[in-house]
């Protein structure tokens, strides 16, 4: 049985991940860290990370990104692979991502969900069939009123797809109002909606003449994102030092 550390476990995705490792044969949840002591686990919580003395085989982070740099300093120290799926990283806190990658596994992915994964790869192949073929790449994520960052991380991985395949010869545009002309060829623009309780929608464009392909991919509710985190959890266990990500998951199936 593989143990896992669930950092954030009181958060609403620790909960989720809770509920389903329940029913996993396969990876139990040995401790939490998080700071607020509201919620009843059955497992061992502790406010701080540097305060749990539990043995585990991997961590699974759902917390603030505030609290990045100590849960890594943690993971390096303790030699514990982290699954990092905190969002809304700073560039410091991206190079302390690379820095502790060198020493301990790590794994980082802007979206957790094994389908939006499965789709970035097939985004790639419609690229650099479409984009030279003169369609138009646009994308459009929904999002829940809470969500503080935009555009999504997801959006940005999506957008970095597109990019990588046509050999990063394209910019992003993110608000047309800032500017009045035409389009460029060049470009993948990105738009951000945020309202009510929309789970995370992505949709993205191929414009072409007289003829628009949609790629789209809804999640309707939390489980398809902590599936995800488990399933990478269960991959990154006994991993040596290293960046990996979702594609590393799908490749190992």
């Amino acid at each position: 049985m593989i143990r896992a550390i669930m950092h954030g476990c009181n958060g609403k995705m620790g909960q989720v991940i809770t509920g389903l490792c329940r029913e996993d044969g396969e990876l139990e949840i040995a401790a939490g860290v998080d700071p607020s002591g509201h919620i009843q686990n059955t497992y061992p919580v502790f406010e701080q990370i540097q305060d749990c003395d539990v043995e585990a085989d991997v961590i699974i982070d759902f917390a603030a990104a505030t609290a990045v740099e100590e849960l890594l300093s943690y993971s390096v120290e303790k030699q514990i692979p982290v699954v990092l799926c905190t969002t809304g990283l700073t560039q410091q806190q991206n190079e302390a991502v690379r820095a502790a990658a060198c020493k301990v596994a790590v794994l980082k992915s802007a979206n957790m969900s094994l389908g939006i994964n499965i789709l970035l790869d097939q985004l790639k192949k419609a690229a650099r069939v479409l984009a030279p073929a003169g369609f138009d790449m646009e994308i459009v994520e929904k999002h829940h009123n809470q969500k503080v960052d935009a555009p999504s991380g997801t959006a940005l991985a999506l957008a970095d797809a597109l990019n990588e395949a046509l050999e990063e010869e394209y910019s992003y545009m993110y608000d047309r109002t800032a500017q009045r002309k035409k389009r460029d060829k060049y470009e993948i623009g990105i738009q951000a909606v945020r309202g009510g309780t929309i789970v995370g929608e992505h949709d993205v464009i191929f414009a072409g003449n007289e003829e628009v392909i949609t790629f789209r991919h809804t999640a309707y509710s939390k489980g398809v994102f902590a599936k995800g985190a488990i399933e990478a959890a269960k991959f990154l266990a006994g991993k040596p030092a290293g960046h990996y990500d979702m594609q590393d998951v799908i490749a190992a199936k």
